[in-house]
């Protein structure tokens, strides 16, 4: 009588069982919501009994982008914050002061100075120009990459993404999957942050989506011998006692996925059933006539995963598997019906070939 084997096609699910990775084929993100710059009161005031440049603001810290050489800055958040001149003048160059916020926002206010015997003040009066970054933005692209972009006057940007999946690095201005290792999904709450030359700074979060295909390790697959038929268990049954039979091993068919474990015996290797890479725990046995429900003395049956011979398979020059506790050799006896150990290998499909499932058909 030929037994069946129950064939499911879909999508396989994952596990960490069989060793496996993933190689992104696209990235692709949503609307990016812009974070709102959180200080106030920004300016800036010359201090002539000081000779120095008294900077205000509420919620913020201030520093110097690329002020020129005795040009600094001290003070505190909220505090007293001021910038002064060490140097011996004369001069006038434009500061940038950055105002950072709590959340790494910042806004730049830009003014021009006159510099003299250890002074600095600014060449007008006011408040100085103050520069904010805005509409930062993320477009897909045809290749499957995301670009950013930001407004600011003038100057140039450099982007950087935070919070990325692991797999994934950032990238400016173009996030691109290539090389990427990150699982398929949709990944919220990913950063993105815009920063100007001048040192402003606009941040924003955006849900990050990414295509990957599933790479499995080699030893995941099945042993197939000349007519495509592999091991297969009989209806996809999860016990100990199911039988091995010989079927068509595909791709789509989870009772024909198997994972090949490294054996406790020199050259042997053990069968574990791994339907759709889910482990079961359960591996391809010749009990040697020890199972009194094995239809067949030597057929092959599933039996719970241990380091006892009758589960280990030692493959031979010639194709054929052997069995270490019994030493007989596994061959078929057509399609649907259970292998068995016999004396020798048949001619008739009693070579085997590892396939890894992804070389399998579907």
């Amino acid at each position: 009588m030929l037994l069946g084997s129950a064939l499911a096609a879909g999508v396989v699910s994952l596990s960490a069982h069989a060793s496996q990775s993933s190689q992104d084929t696209g990235v692709f993100a949503g609307l990016v919501t812009d974070e709102t710059f959180a200080g106030s009161g920004l300016g800036a005031v010359n201090d002539s009994n000081k000779s120095v440049i008294d900077l205000s603001g509420t919620g913020v810290t201030w520093s110097l982008n690329n002020p020129p050489s005795g040009v600094s800055i001290s003070g505190t958040m909220n505090g007293a914050t001021t910038i002064s001149y060490s140097g011996s003048g004369p001069g006038g160059p434009d500061i940038t002061a950055d105002a950072t916020d709590s959340n790494g926002n910042a806004d730049a206010l830009e003014f021009s100075t006159v510099l003299g015997n250890g002074t600095i003040q600014m060449q007008s009066s006011g408040n100085g120009e103050q520069v904010s970054v805005s509409n930062l933005t993320a477009s897909d692209n045809s290749d499957h990459t995301v670009t950013f972009s930001a407004y600011l006057g003038g100057g140039t940007f450099t982007y950087a993404e935070s919070n990325l999946p692991a797999g994934l690095t950032s990238g400016s201005p173009t996030l691109t999957y290539s090389g990427g290792t990150a699982a398929q999904g949709n990944y919220s709450g990913v950063k993105v942050t815009a920063t100007n030359s001048d040192g402003a700074v606009l941040s924003g979060t955006f849900t990050l989506t990414v295509g990957a295909n599933t790479v499995y390790s080699n030893n995941y697959g099945n042993y197939v011998n000349k007519f495509g038929n592999g091991f297969d268990v009989f209806r996809e049954q999860k016990h100990a006692g199911a039988l091995i039979v010989g079927w068509s091993a595909t791709y789509d068919d989870p009772a024909t996925h198997f994972l090949l474990n490294n054996g406790t015996h020199p050259g042997a290797y053990q069968i574990e059933y791994e339907p759709n890479d889910v482990a079961t725990g359960l591996c391809v046995s010749d009990p040697g006539g020890g199972w009194p429900a094995d239809p067949l003395r030597d057929g092959l049956i599933l039996a719970k995963c241990n380091t006892g011979p009758f589960q280990q398979f030692i493959l031979q020059s010639n194709g054929s598997l052997k069995n270490v506790g019994t030493g007989l050799y596994v061959n078929p006896d057509g399609t649907g019906a259970q292998l068995r150990g016999e004396s020798s290998r048949t001619s008739s499909g009693g070579s085997y070939t590892w396939k890894a499932y992804t070389s399998l058909p579907m």
